[in-house]
């Protein structure tokens, strides 16, 4: 699906499906690597399908900022199908634009569980708070979302991170 195919209403309605069940307060390196690791928990396809979690990490590479008509991020495994990243050139349309920044989606195995969705997301919030961990983020969508779940997610940390690091740039030196 390219730009001209995708739609604002379905993009909409895809972003509010998703949730940031836990979110995290760290905002990104201005220089080198950030790691944003998640839970993502999967809703059931069908009525009385089982849930799911999977556990992974997205990975962005040198987040500088830059205008919107320069270099384009690069993202990898954020969709199973090409036609999905019709989402990506959506968003990246309407926001400011990072350059060369790499934003890579590490996903580990499924699990299978037996609870509803928010079970999950409690039992896994609980789990967090016993390991002091404030460092993962826990997401939830419905399985075919799953790719706009870690999409919203790391977007929206870069979104967020972009005025601590234009300061960090200017006190360097970098911005006037």
């Amino acid at each position: 699906m390219n730009l001209e195919d995708f739609d604002e209403r379905r993009f909409r309605e895809a972003w509010e499906l998703v949730r940031i069940e836990r979110s995290v307060s760290y905002t990104l390196f201005t220089f080198g690597d950030s790691q944003l690791p998640y839970f993502l928990v999967l809703g059931a396809r069908t009525v009385g399908d089982t849930v799911s979690i999977r556990q992974g990490e997205v990975r962005i590479a040198r987040p500088t900022i830059i205008t919107p008509d320069t270099a384009r991020p690069e993202f990898r495994n954020f969709f199973e199908g090409v036609e999905e990243y019709g989402c990506i050139d959506y968003l990246l349309s309407r926001t400011a634009a990072f350059s060369h920044l790499q934003l890579t989606n590490q996903a580990g195995p499924t699990r299978i569980v037996t609870d509803t969705v928010d079970e999950a997301v409690s039992r896994l919030n609980r789990q967090l708070d016993d390991q002091d961990e404030d460092r993962v983020a826990i997401l939830s969508s419905p399985p075919e979302l799953a790719g706009v779940a870690v999409l919203r997610y790391a977007s929206e940390r870069v979104l967020s991170s972009a005025p601590d690091n234009v300061q960090e740039l200017r006190e360097r030196g970098f911005l006037p």
